[in-house]
């Protein structure tokens, strides 16, 4: 194979875009990436704080590097003004329609500062994705209001749980397809292998240190950072184990969507991870108290102004379970799903498909969940499932991308 010679990816930014960048480092003959994105929630700091302590330490050692490492700052804007954003949340902003309206051709301006940041970020995405010939892996470092153990976040892929299995974590399936418009599933969705974190509450040091551990052990679990490096990171192995305890995974059964004109307020004294029983009071808003819907754990309950999810509710998924839904999707059997009855295709729509619950009202949800269609959505009394793209295959690793 020939050698791959690097793009500078910080000379071909425009200024503001650049201005994400607080470190970007290529080693080796390798186009292997790693992305680093800290204060997508500008009110979320421990992510860049833990950035900004490992750039002198990958400054000395970037010869060594197998690969490429982007370390960036989401919410430049909110992260100055210490707001979670300025105009609207930039992990909702990744939608269909706003980025169709920031093509580089496109004739729409910039609405707001989300807009802005949103363009800026797309800006370094295109230029890394585009010159990507290896893997290409995501993480995207957060924190909660509410105290409570670390945990990731997954958007349901073989190759994301694969990924995250390498870290001492728990981890939780299903709350990224809750949402719309989120980063990490544009980047899913274009082939990145992807991981959020969140390492513990907004102000607590050991937030920075949890992040700051993550980073290495991605570096380790991406094989950017060879042993030729010299880098032990058992160290930072043992931090995520103690702050994390037993490693789980979980999904998400029910999230406790919000607006502002609700007036959400949660009860105190929650944490993530606190068992709840069905019926149990969690908060009160305009329209009346709100229990929880079913038993389970909470996570990330709201205890701060801005945000849109006043809860989430999650239970304990068997790896047997894990097992068999890895099996089914190695045999694609999720390309045969539109033979069952009442379950259709949707044209133009890669992995979704309509299903008429009046019909198929038999067929348990459960057996959606294990073949990856996590993103659920009603349409009058047909629901609408979608998967990820890039299940099991990287489309970096195609031949196309050998030798260019």
């Amino acid at each position: 194979m020939n050698q791959i010679k690097q793009p500078e990816i910080g000379e071909i930014l425009t200024k503001d875009a650049s201005s994400h960048l607080l470190g970007a480092f290529c080693g080796g003959s390798s186009l292997r990436t790693l992305i680093v994105l800290g204060s997508v929630h500008g009110n979320e700091t421990s992510g860049t704080r833990a950035i900004e302590r490992i750039v002198p330490k990958l400054e000395n050692i970037k010869e060594k590097l197998n690969g490429r490492v982007f370390l960036i700052a989401g919410n430049t804007r909110a992260l100055k003004a210490e707001k979670r954003f300025i105009d609207a949340d930039l992990n909702r902003h990744f939608t269909e329609q706003r980025l169709r309206d920031s093509l580089p051709d496109s004739p729409v301006a910039p609405k707001c500062s989300e807009d802005l940041e949103m363009r800026e970020l797309l800006e370094i995405f295109n230029a890394v994705l585009s010159s990507a010939r290896e893997e290409v892996f995501v993480l995207d470092l957060h924190s909660t209001s509410a105290e409570g153990a670390p945990f990731g976040t997954v958007g349901d892929t073989l190759r994301n749980r694969e990924f995250t299995l390498k870290f001492p974590i728990t981890f939780l399936l299903g709350i990224e397809e809750q949402l719309d418009g989120t980063i990490l599933e544009y980047l899913n969705n274009r082939g990145a292998v992807t991981l959020g974190f969140e390492a513990g509450q907004h102000a607590a040091k050991s937030s920075i240190d949890n992040h700051e551990a993550l980073i290495w052990l991605a570096l380790k679990n991406s094989e950017v950072l060879p042993e030729i490096s010299k880098v032990d990171v058992s160290e930072y192995r043992k931090i995520l184990k103690a702050s994390t305890g037993d490693r789980k995974v979980l999904e998400i059964r029910y999230r406790h969507a919000i607006k502002p004109e609700d007036e959400f307020s949660m009860l105190p004294g929650f944490e993530n991870f606190q068992p709840v029983e069905r019926g149990q009071l969690l908060a009160n808003q305009k329209s009346g108290p709100v229990t929880a819907p079913e038993s389970g754990v909470i996570m990330m309950p709201l205890y701060q102004k801005q945000g849109e999810d006043g809860f989430f509710i999650a239970r304990e998924i068997s790896r047997f379970w894990l097992g068999v839904s890895r099996i089914l999707r190695k045999l694609n059997v999720a390309d045969l799903i539109h033979l069952l009855p009442g379950v259709n295709r949707v044209e133009g729509e890669f992995g979704t498909f309509e299903v008429n619950t009046r019909v198929a009202r038999f067929f348990p949800l459960q057996i959606f969940h294990l073949l990856g269609f996590r993103k659920r959505r009603w349409h009058g009394t047909k629901l609408i499932v979608t998967r990820r793209n890039f299940d099991t295959v990287s489309p970096f690793q195609n031949e196309i991308f050998v030798n260019k």
